[in-house]
């Protein structure tokens, strides 16, 4: 097989971050629109979610359609996750936060313990996709629980919050390029990070103007978002302009 995940460029940034948005506010949108609640959202969305990763394991190569659909879906299962924790079991975000930490570095350990790298660039065989993929879901269990944790505690406000994660992202690519810090390190470290800055931005886009936000709504978020996901999915479809051959070092 070939290298089953995109090359990270520009284009996976930002199409990163708007998955990350998508997955705040549709997650909103069908628990309390639809009146789903957290349950039967969660139900849905785990579903659909197994469905694309059946597609995208199945796939013999990085798709970007199949693949940033699954993206878009985990984020979403993600943030149910750790909102299913907090809201549902009342379990506290200093909990969550800490045992989502805990489940990544376990799945790196045993990823590096049974591959002997991390490197997204190698991602050409069933157990490495696997590994991905659960490090993926702890990301955004991860980041939505360190998110909530930081705005709830500290009370910054959601563009505030957009600034300050941003920030923390501007800094770990210092880092890398400037620093030549480890390129398997920064790059986890900013996937965690951009999870609390698209929610930010999803938040402040879609919430009431008395909350703080632009009141846009998260049905006119979730769907400008998805609109330019797709735009961006079409035209890497079409150009290949992040597909990288299997077996290029980190």
């Amino acid at each position: 097989m070939l290298n089953k995940v995109p090359e990270v460029t520009i284009y996976f940034w930002i199409i990163k971050v708007l998955c990350t948005t998508v997955g705040e506010t549709a997650a909103d949108f069908l628990n309390q629109n639809l009146g789903l609640g957290l349950t039967g959202t969660s139900l849905v969305m785990s579903v659909l979610l197994i469905i694309a990763l059946y597609v995208q394991f199945r796939s013999p190569r990085y798709s970007p359609g199949v693949y940033w659909i699954a993206v878009v879906l985990i984020s979403i299962v993600g943030t149910l996750i750790t909102d299913n924790l907090t809201d549902n079991l009342g379990v506290s975000l200093e909990v969550t936060t800490g045992v989502f930490a805990v489940a990544l570095a376990a799945t790196f350990a045993a990823w590096y313990a049974r591959e002997r790298t991390l490197s997204i660039h190698t991602i050409y065989t069933p157990r490495r996709e696997a590994f991905y993929w659960l490090a993926i879901l702890f990301t955004f269990a991860l980041g939505t629980a360190a998110g909530d944790l930081a705005a709830e505690r500290l009370n910054l406000g959601y563009w505030p919050s957009a600034l300050i994660f941003g920030g923390l992202i501007a800094i770990v690519a210092a880092a890398h390029f400037a620093l030549h810090a480890g390129a398997v390190l920064t790059f986890w470290i900013a996937y965690v990070l951009t999870r609390p800055l698209g929610a930010s931005l999803g938040d402040y886009l879609s919430q009431s103007p008395d909350d703080g936000g632009l009141g846009l709504g998260t049905v006119a978020t979730s769907g400008l978002f998805l609109v330019t996901i797709l735009a961006f999915v079409i035209y890497l479809t079409r150009t290949r302009r992040d597909a990288t051959p299997a077996g290029t070092s980190a």
